[in-house]
């Protein structure tokens, strides 16, 4: 279990107004991921290789529609 009180959340500048986003923050040894909307909800949490490994396929197109 990790401690997310002090945990200093951030998102996309490119999010925009519109809510649509996550927001991501980095802990010792493990990076949360939770919905911008709803901040007190459920928090996924990764190790930091799976994160660099979504960031690298979101950059190189892995995800977008065929």
């Amino acid at each position: 279990m990790y401690d997310l009180t002090n945990a200093k959340w951030r998102k996309s500048s490119r999010s925009g107004d519109q809510g649509n986003c996550v927001e991501v923050a980095e802990l010792p040894g493990a990076v949360a991921v939770r919905d911008s909307k709803d901040p007190s909800g459920p928090v996924l949490v990764i190790e930091p290789a799976v994160w660099a490994a979504f960031l690298y396929g979101a950059k190189t197109g892995d995800f977008d529609p065929a």
